[in-house]
C-alpha cells in the first residue's frame, strides 16, 4: 500500500499569519506590486538615447505588447491613455501568478478568492465610471440597459439581461476565471508533487520506478503553468480593455 497523505485544504492554500491578517498571500502581493514598481522606475532613469538593455528592454518590450495586443486591439488609437492602467494591472496579475511554479512560494496569489475579487472590483468601479464621466449617468445607463438597435418590444426581456450581464457577471466572471484557474493549476502541482515523492518513498522497492511517471506530469504541468500565468493575466487585461471601451465608446 502507497501512504499517500493529501494536506488539508487550509495547509495549501495559505501559510500561518506573520501577524494578524497578514499571510503568504499578503507577502506574495506586496512582492509583486514592489517588483513591478522597481522595474519601471529602474527603467525609467536609464537615458532613452540609448539601446534598451536589460530593464529597461523588458519594461518597453512590456509597454509594446500592451499597447499593440490590448489596447489596439480593443479600444484603438484613442485608448491609448489607458495604457499605463492596463499596464499596471497585468504586471500585478502576472506577477502573482507566477509565484505558483517558484520552490518556497508554491503559491499563486490569485488562488485566494479576495485578490481577484478585489481586482474585478476595481475594475468594475472604473468602466463604468468611465462610462458615466463620457456619457453622463443618464446616457450611459441608457446605453447600457437600452441598447440601440432593439425593437423597443423586446427591451422587455433586454434590459434585466444587459443589467445582470453588465453590473453583476461581468465583474464576477472576471473574478473566477482568474480564481478557478489558478487554484485550479496549483492543486494539480501539489497533488503529483506529492504522488511523486510517495512513489520514491514507497517501502516495496518495485514502485520507486513508478515515481517517474508523476515526476514526468509534474515537469510537464510546472511548464504549462508559466503559459497559464501568461494567459490569465492577459486574459483578465483585454477584458478589462474591451469593457472600459464599451464604456467609453458605446457603438463600438
Amino acid at each position: 500500500m502507497i501512504a499517500l497523505e493529501f494536506p488539508p485544504i487550509n495547509e495549501i492554500l495559505r501559510w500561518k499569519d506573520l501577524f494578524e491578517s497578514f499571510n503568504k498571500i499578503s507577502i506574495i502581493a506586496v512582492l509583486a506590486a514592489t517588483i513591478g514598481t522597481v522595474v519601471f522606475l529602474l527603467a525609467g532613469r536609464q537615458s532613452a538615447q540609448t539601446a534598451p538593455r536589460g530593464v529597461r528592454n523588458i519594461a518597453e518590450s512590456t509597454v509594446e505588447f500592451i499597447e499593440n495586443g490590448v489596447v489596439m486591439q480593443t479600444m484603438g488609437r484613442d485608448g491609448l491613455g489607458w495604457t499605463p492602467f492596463l499596464l499596471s494591472l497585468f504586471t500585478f496579475i502576472y506577477l502573482c501568478n507566477v509565484p505558483g511554479i517558484i520552490p518556497f512560494l508554491q503559491m499563486p496569489a490569485t488562488a485566494r478568492m479576495a485578490l481577484p475579487a478585489a481586482l474585478a472590483l476595481m475594475v468594475w468601479v472604473v468602466y463604468n465610471g468611465a462610462g458615466i464621466k463620457h456619457q453622463g449617468f443618464g446616457g450611459y445607463f441608457k446605453s447600457v440597459l437600452f441598447p440601440p438597435g432593439v425593437p423597443k418590444a423586446l427591451y422587455i426581456l433586454v434590459t434585466p439581461i444587459e443589467f445582470i450581464s453588465a453590473i453583476i457577471v461581468r465583474p464576477f466572471s472576471l473574478a473566477v476565471r482568474l480564481f478557478a484557474n489558478m487554484l485550479a493549476g496549483h492543486i494539480l502541482l501539489v497533488t503529483f508533487a506529492l504522488l511523486t515523492e510517495s512513489l520514491f518513498q514507497a517501502k516495496d522497492k518495485i514502485l520507486i520506478p513508478f515515481g517517474v511517471l508523476p515526476m514526468g506530469m509534474l515537469i510537464f504541468l510546472t511548464g504549462f503553468e508559466v503559459l497559464v500565468a501568461f494567459l490569465q493575466a492577459y486574459i483578465f487585461t483585454i477584458l478589462t480593455a474591451v469593457y472600459i471601451g464599451g464604456a467609453v465608446h458605446p457603438e463600438h
